[in-house]
């Protein structure tokens, strides 16, 4: 009879564990959505996310173009010319005037990080084009020096500049 009960005893320790094992699945999948619907989407996080960048790769002298929040953002590697063009400008010849220094944080004026987006009806400005090496948008002519700063054309303001700064010498958050 001692062999009877101890069968009987296992067989009811296996239906307690077996039953304990499919209610904890059964609540792990019932919890799951609800947790996971507490994530932000994917267009949430495009929308206002904070990217980073790393600057190692961006040669002295070259543009690259990266998105946040949907819009072009052009990082400049500018050269040693370029900021001197830059810093010698005379303030009062310009539409928008505004200092080179107040377009760049102070310690890095070699990386210039601007909006890519025209101040004139919104289009793309080309890079490195213009009659001042910046940049220059094609659609009706503005046209915009190394510093972003307008210097002819319809564009009313000087490209704008997105909210960012240098975690490292090598690496920038935008946002």
């Amino acid at each position: 009879m001692a062999s009877t009960a101890a069968a009987a005893h296992t067989r009811r320790d296996f239906l307690y564990v077996a039953t304990g094992a499919v209610g904890a699945v059964g609540a792990a999948f019932t919890a799951w959505p609800l947790i996971s619907q507490m994530n932000p989407d994917a267009s949430t996080i495009a929308a206002g996310a904070p990217i980073e960048v790393d600057l190692t790769p961006v040669a002295e002298g070259q543009i690259i173009k990266v998105f946040w929040r949907g819009k072009p953002i052009f990082v400049n590697h500018r050269t040693k010319k370029e900021i001197e063009e830059a810093v010698n400008v005379n303030l009062a010849s310009l539409p928008d005037p505004q200092p080179d220094s107040a377009r760049v944080k102070p310690g890095h004026a070699n990386f210039q990080v601007l909006i890519g987006i025209c101040t004139h009806l919104g289009c793309i400005p080309l890079t490195h084009a213009g009659a001042y090496n910046g940049y220059f948008c094609p659609c009706h002519g503005s046209v915009y020096d190394t510093s972003g700063r307008i210097r002819s054309g319809p564009a009313p303001l000087n490209l704008a500049l997105p909210p960012y700064e240098f975690l490292s010498d090598t690496k920038i958050k935008i946002g």
